[in-house]
């Protein structure tokens, strides 16, 4: 099991991906806007999301969880 985290404070733009969707590493996750940048959370890994703890327009800080892949 691998924690996705938030490399920035900022908001949830976009989710890329679904829960159950397999992923490629390197495939974005989810798609972050802090100070008018859009940021691509890509997966560190081949494997399976199992969960995605964040909503589109949450707000997150930086080291939250925003998914889990296995």
């Amino acid at each position: 099991m691998t924690e996705i985290l938030s490399p920035i404070t900022g908001s949830v733009w976009k989710i890329i991906t679904q829960t159950g969707a397999q992923v490629n590493e390197g495939d974005t996750v989810v798609i972050l806007e802090s100070m008018k940048m859009e940021i691509k959370v890509k997966a560190p890994h081949n494997g399976k999301v199992t969960e995605i703890k964040v909503k589109e327009s949450d707000s997150i800080l930086e080291d939250d969880i925003i998914a889990i892949i296995e």
